[in-house]
């Protein structure tokens, strides 16, 4: 068993611990992704071995992946991703070498191009050298490999007394087999193949002599997988990029489409739903949106129902993939390691070393106070989306199990509370889970157990919800029962967490009942489910919309008064955009649509300096004329929650809402993003039927109008 250090369970202290080589500028760095899969390499396609690597099922089994022509590295001349994020191309020039002969090739005589894709665990590059000098050359390209086989949270920083076994590479005339037994039992291996034998090879390296006449190409295909390949070369790689480009494009059909007069704004409304797609496996259950590259790629509870919920209008068959997925891993008995209780929802899933052997209790987590109301208010707005009882009846047995465990955490004090179970667990179960997010105004640390401000309101959404699903099931008194807790919910949350000095909610009431009297962005999810009296609500959405919470990017996610104020800081003083677009729903819910559409502004600016990438967090510093928003050194880039950020402003902007119980569309006081004078939504669905949805500019107003019915008519109702 390791020392479990709880600061390296600690996200912002974790990530932060990596080694001084780690890449520090994550829109600069290019992730890949294929079901349980992933690689992340800088824009020359390096892997050096800090926070980057070709990592299977929670484990690096490529650490290092080198590139050297001539035996230096090269000059970059620019990295891309395609747009459907199954290629990642980088375009390189020699610097000054010399040939095997010995003679000088001048720098940019040769263009080396590498195009790498993941298709069925398998990594694919072609290395194209292409020579535009007068001379034929013979040169020497090297490629640099190992595996560490480290568990990601080793890389993330966990340190462990005992590792398993590195075996010595096996080498063949053009393969090298890198293995490892793990203390779990299971033997994890990695072989690097090529499509030609090398002219020297050993444990970590292949050298090539490649000759390549003027103004030709010679190109090499390298493979890396569980098993050697046969023999790569241009027709396998061919093959896996069509397959792979092909399941790409299916999982970005499901759902409508959105297209407006913005070119720029589509490229950013594309980027982010490839990046959707991208993230997104096909489990057993249905798809499934994994949170984030290169931390969080599995299957998070929160993130998860986040993302259902910010796609649910363009594509509802996510948020089914998401309930029926932690339906089916509901937790059912109690376990104080796993911080699990009957009904509870998953947290978070590893598939790691380290969480087999039970080093940590990540394999299958439930220490998330959130994720369980968060799950049945997500069931209820697909019911109300879609329409579809029959697929809410197979789920009614766990909503029930997940209401009754919401009950039971709410019995002692009337808040659902979190205090972790066991010392090897989360200490903050919200979605600031950082050490030192939930505090005093004067930087106590509050002791539990912590009923936090928004997961309060979440349960009042699911309860509210689970009145509507039992009247439409005939339960009637089961309706009137949930109508009352939702109630007492929302006249509790007024009572003890309204702050009148501040005229705000106060973040958290800790175990002995005091008031963290902080103002955070969690009150702004208060708004999103619509609990707060109207004059309250406005007092919250003036100062969200202040400078104090606005940096002119997005919202912080702490005021700037506040006593651990940072824009550094993971989660005190950053902005996430997930919690920018939640709390912008919440500020269109009360009326402040014409806010929203500057909400959204400031975030499509801001993706536009991430090369249309909304990473997981930047930092909170306040906008400056002519300058780009702060990155966070090692966020998640692609995070699924910040993509989807983009599609649930731009629902709250449209102010559309579709009601799949009676198959009508409503839109209430539409608007546009700034720069925009139309936008269609192209095969939105509406119970059984799929329309066509156009809001154009005329004057200073929107109006929208069903641009075709492709499967009978839809009722549209607009309110102006």
């Amino acid at each position: 068993m390791m020392e479990l250090d709880e600061r390296k369970l600690d996200p912002a202290v974790a990530l932060a611990s990596l080694d001084e080589t780690a890449p520090r500028e994550p829109h600069r760095l290019f992730a890949l992704k294929q079901g349980d899969c992933f690689v992340v390499a800088d824009a020359y396609g390096e892997i050096r071995g800090a926070g980057d690597g070709f990592f299977r099922d929670d484990t690096r089994v490529l650490s290092e992946f080198r590139l050297t022509v001539g035996g230096r590295q090269m000059s970059l001349l620019g990295a891309s991703l395609s747009q459907d994020n199954v290629l990642f191309t980088s375009n390189l020039t020699n610097l000054p070498i010399q040939s095997a002969a010995g003679r000088d090739i001048p720098q940019g005589a040769i263009h080396i191009e590498r195009v790498r894709l993941i298709w069925q665990d398998r990594l694919f590059e072609r290395i194209t050298l292409s020579n535009y000098s007068r001379e034929h050359s013979t040169i020497t390209v090297s490629l640099h490999f190992a595996a560490d086989f480290r568990d990601m949270f080793e890389v993330r920083g966990s340190t462990r007394q005992k590792r398993g076994t590195v075996h010595v590479a096996r080498t063949d005339k053009a393969s090298v087999l890198l293995g490892y037994d793990g203390l779990d039992g299971l033997p994890r291996q990695s072989a690097v193949s090529f499509s030609q034998a090398p002219d020297q090879l050993n444990n970590n390296r292949a050298d090539f002599l490649v000759a390549v006449t003027k103004r030709s190409s010679k190109v090499l295909y390298v493979e890396v997988g569980p098993e050697v390949a046969d023999t790569p070369g241009r027709d396998r790689f061919r093959a896996a990029a069509a397959r792979a480009r092909f399941g790409m494009r299916a999982k970005r059909r499901h759902g409508a489409t959105l297209r407006s007069s913005g070119r720029v704004f589509n490229d950013w409304v594309e980027r982010a739903r490839a990046d959707v797609a991208l993230l997104t496996t096909e489990l057993a259950t249905g798809p499934y949106p994994y949170a984030g590259i290169p931390w969080f790629s599995t299957a998070f509870g929160r993130d998860g129902v986040i993302s259902g919920l910010q796609m649910l209008w363009l594509n509802p068959g996510l948020a089914r993939g998401v309930l029926a997925f932690l339906a089916e891993h509901q937790a059912t008995e109690t376990s104080p390691f796993s911080d699990s209780q009957p009904g509870k929802i998953m947290h978070e899933t590893r598939k790691g070393e380290m969480a087999a052997l039970r080093e940590l209790p990540f394999g299958r987590y439930y220490g998330g106070v959130d994720t369980t109301p968060l799950y049945i208010h997500l069931a209820c707005a697909y019911a109300e989306r879609t329409g579809d009882m029959a697929f809410i009846d197979t789920l009614w047995p766990s909503l029930k199990a997940a209401a009754e465990w919401t009950e039971e955490a709410s019995r002692a004090t009337g808040f659902v509370t979190y205090q972790r179970a066991a010392e090897s667990g989360l200490a903050n179960q919200g979605w600031k889970d950082s050490i030192d997010s939930v505090f005093h105004a004067d930087g106590r640390i509050p002791k539990g157990p912590i009923a936090l401000v928004e997961v309060q309101g979440y349960v009042f959404a699911a309860y509210r919800g689970l009145a509507a699903l039992a009247r439409r099931r005939g339960e009637f008194a089961e309706a009137e029962h949930w109508e009352n807790r939702a109630e007492q919910m929302r006249l509790a949350v007024e009572r003890d967490f309204w702050m009148d000095d501040l005229n705000f909610y106060a973040l958290a009431i800790d175990g002995a009942g005091e008031p963290c009297k902080v103002r955070t962005s969690n009150a702004g999810h208060l708004l999103f489910v619509g609990l707060p009296q109207p004059e309250r609500a406005k007092m919250v959405a003036d100062q969200l919309l202040s400078a104090s919470f606005h940096s002119g990017w997005g919202l912080r996610t702490l005021a700037d008064d506040a006593v651990f104020f940072n824009p550094m800081s993971y989660h005190n003083g950053s902005i996430w955009p997930h919690d920018t677009a939640l709390c912008g729903v919440g500020l269109a819910r009360y009326g402040e649509r014409e806010s929203v559409v500057r909400l959204m502004s400031g975030t499509f600016e801001a993706a536009v300096h991430f090369n249309m990438r909304l990473p997981e967090l930047f930092c909170g510093f306040t906008r400056a004329p002519g300058e780009a928003p702060i990155a966070y050194p090692v966020a998640c880039l692609p995070q699924a929650w910040s993509a989807g950020s983009a599609f649930m402003l731009m629902q709250a902007c449209l102010g559309l809402e579709i009601d799949g119980w009676e198959g009508e569309l409503h839109v209430t006081r539409p608007r546009l993003p700034i720069g925009i004078d139309t936008l269609t939504l192209r095969h939105l669905s509406v119970g059984d039927k799929s329309v066509d949805l156009t809001f154009q500019r005329v004057g200073d107003r929107v109006v929208a109008f069903l641009s075709d019915r492709h499967e009978g008519m839809v009722p549209l109702i607009v309110r102006t």
